[in-house]
C-alpha cells in the first residue's frame, strides 16, 4: 500500500514537472522576442549634443515579412550629412538594448572621418512606431533605411557601408545578403546565429531549441553569400557573445574579408579599448573600398 502511494505520488510529481516544462517551453516560444529585444524609448542625446548638423527622417515601412505580428509603423532616424558631397555613407544598426540617442559620439567619430551617417531606430525603439520588434521587422526596417538612401537621396549603393553592433550585425549581414552591390559591411561583437547562442548558453542541453526557435538570426548561412567586403571586429574578453562567433563568420565569409580582435575588450567597450587601432581599421577599410559618387 505504501509503495502504491509512493508510485502514485511520483506519477503526480512527474505530471506536474511535465506541465511546468511544457508551460516554460510555450512561454519561450511565444515570448521569445521579449527575451531578445529591450527597446528603450528615451533619447538621451541628439547629434546637436555633439555639434553635428542633422535632419530627422521618418521612413514609412510596409510589412512584407511580419504583417501579422507588427502593425505598419514608421522608422525614425537621423541623417548627418558629410562635409564633402562625394563622401562615403555609413548606415548604422545598433544593438538590442540601445537607441540612436546612445550613438551620437560614435556618429561624431564617423563624421570626423569624412563619412555621412544615417542612424535609425528599429520599430519600438526611440521615436519609431509599429509595435514590438522581431527578427522579421528589424530586417524590414533596415530595408526601409536602405531604400531611403538609394531612392530618396539617390546615393549609389557602392558608396554605402553598413555598420552593425551586436544584434545590429545580424541586421547588417541580412541586408547585405539582399544587395548585389554596396561599399562594405562592418560588424562588431556580433553572433553567428541564435542557435549557436543557445548552445553557448547551455539551453540546448535541456530544451528542444530547434523546435522553439522563432528568431533565428542565421548570419552564418547568410554571410557565405555576401558579395561585398566585410570587416569583423570583436573583443577577446567578450562574455556576452564569444569571440569564436566572429571567427566562424570570418571563416565562412568570401574574400575580401578582415578580422580584427581587440585584446581585453568586452561586448560593449570595443571602441574604447581598441581606441586608435579600432578607428584606424574602420577608416582604412572605408577608404579602401569606397567608390566616387557624384552627389548626395
Amino acid at each position: 500500500m505504501v509503495l502504491l502511494k509512493f508510485l502514485s505520488l511520483l506519477r503526480s510529481l512527474g505530471l506536474v514537472i511535465l506541465l511546468l516544462y511544457a508551460g516554460f517551453c510555450l512561454a519561450l516560444y511565444f515570448g521569445q522576442t521579449r527575451l531578445i529585444f529591450f527597446p528603450p524609448r528615451s533619447l538621451d542625446a541628439t547629434p546637436a549634443t555633439v555639434n553635428l548638423a542633422y535632419e530627422t527622417v521618418e521612413l514609412p515601412i510596409e510589412n512584407a515579412i511580419s504583417a501579422e505580428r507588427n502593425p505598419k509603423g514608421t522608422v525614425t532616424g537621423w541623417w548627418i550629412p558629410a562635409r564633402q558631397p562625394n563622401a562615403p555613407v555609413l548606415l548604422y544598426f545598433h544593438g538590442n538594448g540601445s537607441n540612436i540617442g546612445d550613438l551620437v559620439n560614435r556618429a561624431a567619430q564617423f563624421h570626423q572621418m569624412g563619412s555621412a551617417v544615417l542612424l535609425i531606430d528599429y520599430r519600438g525603439y526611440g521615436a519609431s512606431t509599429g509595435g514590438f520588434p522581431s527578427e522579421a521587422s528589424v530586417y524590414e526596417d533596415a530595408i526601409a533605411s536602405w531604400n531611403y538612401l538609394t531612392q530618396t537621396r539617390q546615393i549609389s549603393p557602392d558608396r554605402i557601408f553598413l555598420f552593425g553592433q551586436s544584434i545590429g550585425g545580424a541586421v547588417a549581414i541580412d541586408l547585405a545578403s539582399r544587395q548585389s552591390t554596396l561599399g562594405g559591411i562592418i560588424v562588431e561583437s556580433t553572433f553567428s546565429s541564435m542557435r549557436q547562442m543557445a548552445d553557448v548558453g547551455g539551453y540546448s542541453r535541456f530544451l528542444p531549441v530547434d523546435w522553439l526557435l522563432t528568431q533565428s538570426f542565421d548570419s552564418l548561412t547568410k554571410v557565405r553569400s555576401l558579395r561585398s567586403p566585410i570587416l569583423l571586429i570583436h573583443g577577446t574578453a567578450d562574455r556576452t557573445v564569444p569571440t569564436v562567433m566572429s571567427q566562424s563568420l570570418y571563416e565562412a565569409a568570401p574574400q575580401p574579408k578582415q578580422l580584427l580582435l581587440i585584446p581585453g575588450a568586452t561586448h560593449n567597450d570595443v571602441s574604447r579599448v581598441g581606441d586608435r587601432i579600432y578607428w584606424q581599421a574602420i577608416q582604412q577599410f572605408i577608404q579602401k573600398y569606397a567608390r566616387p559618387q557624384q552627389a548626395q
